[in-house]
């Protein structure tokens, strides 16, 4: 049954920007004591206020801004992760596999392969496309449109495929 708390909480949320929301499941975390949580979810505190005191940026982030500092966060865990495997430092994997866990809730529902390759598709043929001479033009759209929903290197394979 769905409860009425978890209704208004996530029509809260979808109003809040994603720093306000970061903050609120701060405190809440240390309310549930969740200390791998709470660490994670201050590491994406410390990665936007960072990101705000940048030179050239202004006071508020925008969504587009937030979701590429959490994208950063993720890959920067995910990259330590394989580290640590491959080290043989299975504990320290877990952490970081556990963070990734917990940050990736604020990323936008990634895209599956099929919705990539039918996104492509369809940049491909509105700049007429044809050769991997055009990738550069291709991949500058393709990134700013699925900005987010899917990884880089994911598009950049299939570009690589689709104009072969």
């Amino acid at each position: 049954m769905i409860s009425i708390k978890n209704i208004l909480t996530k029509q809260i949320s979808s109003i809040m920007s994603l720093f306000n929301q970061i903050n609120t499941d701060i405190k809440h975390a240390m309310l549930n004591k969740e200390k791998e949580k709470l660490e994670a979810l201050r590491a994406i505190k410390a990665a936007f206020l960072i990101a705000k005191t940048e030179k050239g940026s202004s006071d508020e982030l925008s969504s587009e801004k937030e979701i590429s500092v959490i994208q950063k966060l993720v890959k920067q865990r995910k990259d330590s992760a394989n580290l640590y495997t491959e080290n043989n430092r299975p504990e320290l994997a877990e952490k970081e596999n556990k963070e990734v866990e917990f940050i990736s809730v604020y990323l936008p529902k990634q895209m599956t392969e099929e919705e990539i390759t039918n996104e492509l598709t369809s940049i491909i043929s509105e700049l007429g496309a044809s050769s991997m001479k055009d990738m550069g033009k291709v991949m500058g759209i393709a990134t700013k449109k699925m900005a987010g929903k899917a990884d880089g290197k994911i598009i950049s394979a299939k570009v690589k495929e689709l104009l072969s």
